[in-house]
């Protein structure tokens, strides 16, 4: 059932605090720097921001806030709420809303878009007729539909806090002027706030970035190119771990695996209509012979030739293919995040080729891939986006097909409704040949990531003249299901270093097993006994080093190995180990064969605990 995107009461309340501590914010800045221009301030999700123009500096760059400003516009806000001043809400003419900010260009703007209609107070698209309204709050007024609290007293002073400043662009459009971002925090009480400070500082220990070149994960390298990630031993072995699960599953499911080249020439993408969409996304082409080749943004105009390689029948349907496929798209350099948003990638990507009466069991069998996955990967908390078109886009941003587009909608809808799938409706944001369930994940700290999509696409088999002969002998187009459960290697790795805090489970571990001998009287056997667990398909080593053996404990601890074998001259002579867990947690004297059975009992299933 689609979820009402109305806020419960409590969230209301956090949103009008937000809000009005956003006003309060911009009263506080206009104080400070009364030749400000101020632009947008709305509530965002753990907080609120506005943004600021303070003009040029005598070098032409524009002018930021130091970290000296931000505590006297925290203070400055601290005495506004202690004011109690009331939020006074009035409608008014266009005209006024002129007068009212003569010297505003950004506020400006914003109401030449409300006059028009079909523009809210932040210059985003609305169904909803354009009011022009205003609030008063002391001797500040902004250009705002609301809602906020009663009056300013009802912000919890000390339950917000100013974060950061980030530049970002008027209506975030490279051609227009820079402006200064405010970022700030707030809750309902001092508790609330602390709680999410100390998330933060927990988020900060499980950066992916930090622990990802400490774990020896992966790193960027200037010469190599920005957003391409160079993937170390220890992040080569995850990833195989990751195909070995997809491989696993996908053929359990009947999946059928291929394989498709890294480039290929500029008429495949015309064909599929990916150029005209895509084309800022994707890396130059090069052009040898006279043919103009292009390197692959995304993997399915090659499956559909797979699909188009020989007549189909409808016993060959449902047909599912897979592949982890390296795509590459040229993200903006002010994108690029970690992991999270890089130029090179390798996709979890199939593509399910069906008829309309497969189509909800198929859709639903990927739903459930999904939720048997999180289990896997012990993630509790998440939410299914269904991202509908808008017909203002049919032409340009999406396929001109208002019939395919209402159907196909209404066909995911149902297939959610009848699986009891929880899901949120978002408009305008659907791809471009079809609707898509994206699905939003958050880690055990509560961070939340984008992780896959599965999409619908009634478009582009009809321009790879896709069919198949059904029961009657006549012609059809499939429909196609286009599914990434395990996202890309990229950001799926970036979520379970953060997610895992980089201590991960042990089927997923890089080494699963450290040998450690307590003197070099001891190697031979902690080298054997390492011998041992490789031949059972354990990633273990000895460390045969010369460091002392609290050194050898707190380097494996250091690189958060699951299991310690510490062996002495009563285990060498006992044939037992002594075992000490990632956790803290020990087992003395323990047969070596009691402990490779539990080690290989964890990996083959995929455990969570150690």
């Amino acid at each position: 059932m689609a979820l009402q995107q109305n806020r419960s009461p409590q969230d209301e309340q956090l949103y009008r605090i937000r809000h009005s501590a956003a006003h309060v914010m911009a009263q506080a800045v206009l104080e400070l720097h009364p030749e400000a221009k101020i632009a947008i301030g709305p509530p965002i999700e753990n907080g609120f921001y506005y943004d600021f123009d303070l003009g040029k500096d005598e070098n032409g760059k524009p002018r930021t806030f130091t970290p000296e400003e931000l505590e006297l516009i925290e203070k400055r806000m601290r005495q506004i709420i202690a004011g109690k001043h009331p939020f006074i809400y009035r409608e008014v003419t266009a005209e006024e809303a002129r007068r009212i900010f003569a010297d505003q260009p950004y506020k400006l703007e914003l109401i030449e878009g409300l006059e028009k209609g079909g523009i809210d107070e932040y210059g985003n698209e609305t169904k909803e007729k354009p009011v022009i309204s205003t609030y008063r709050h002391d001797t500040f007024e902004d250009l705002c539909r609301g809602p906020h609290v009663e009056h300013t007293g009802q912000i919890p002073a000390d339950g917000f806090k100013l974060m950061s400043v980030a530049g970002a662009y008027w209506r975030g459009d490279e051609k227009n002027p820079m402006l200064q971002r405010i970022y700030g925090t707030a809750w309902r009480n001092k508790k609330e706030l602390n709680e999410y400070l100390a998330m933060l500082e927990e988020a900060k220990k499980r950066d992916h970035r930090k622990l990802g070149r400490e774990l020896e994960i992966y790193i960027f390298d200037e010469e190599v190119g920005p957003g391409l990630p160079l993937w170390l031993p220890n992040g080569a072995i995850i990833i195989e771990e990751l195909e070995k699960l997809a491989i696993e599953t996908e053929r359990r499911a009947g999946y059928q695996r291929v394989r498709t080249p890294h480039l290929t020439k500029e008429d495949l993408f015309l064909r599929s209509g990916h150029l005209p969409y895509y084309a800022e996304s994707m890396y130059p082409p090069m052009e040898l012979e006279g043919v103009r080749y292009y390197i692959k943004p995304m993997n399915c105009p090659f499956h559909h030739k797979i699909f188009a390689s020989k007549p189909r029948s409808y016993r060959d349907l449902p047909l599912r293919l897979a592949e982890y496929g390296t795509c590459y798209r040229y993200e903006k350099s002010g994108e690029l995040f970690g992991l999270m948003r890089v130029r090179s990638m390798q996709m979890n990507d199939a593509h399910i080729y069906c008829s309309e009466e497969q189509f909800e069991q198929e859709f639903m069998a990927v739903v459930d891939l999904y939720r048997y996955y999180f289990e896997i990967f012990a993630i509790d908390k998440y939410v299914m986006r269904l991202s509908t078109h808008h017909p203002k886009g049919l032409g340009k941003k999406y396929v001109d097909n208002e019939r395919l587009w209402l159907k196909t909608e209404e066909m995911v809808r149902r297939a959610m409704d009848n699986g009891g799938i929880p899901y949120v409706e978002v408009p305008d944001e659907a791809a471009f040949y079809g609707p898509k369930i994206d699905v939003q994940i958050w880690s055990a700290i509560g961070r939340e990531f984008t992780l896959a999509t599965n999409q619908v696409d009634f478009a582009v088999p009809a321009r790879f003249n896709l069919v198949y002969t059904n029961r009657e002998g006549k012609e059809e187009t499939p429909l196609c299901i286009h599914r990434a459960p395990l996202s890309t290697h990229e950001r799926m790795i970036g979520f379970l270093i953060e997610h895992f805090a980089g201590a991960f489970p042990v089927w997923l571990a890089p080494q699963q097993v450290r040998v450690i001998p307590i003197t070099s009287d001891h190697n031979d056997y902690a080298a054997r006994l390492a011998q041992e667990l490789q031949a059972a398909g354990v990633r273990a080593d000895a460390d045969l080093g010369a460091e002392r053996m609290n050194a050898k404990i707190r380097s494996a601890q250091l690189m958060k190995v699951p299991y310690m074998l510490v062996i002495g001259d009563q285990e060498a002579t006992n044939g037992t180990v002594s075992l000490r867990k990632r956790d803290g947690s020990r087992i003395n004297d323990m047969s070596f064969e009691a402990f490779l059975a539990l080690v290989k009992e964890k990996i083959v299933t995929r455990a969570l605990t150690l």
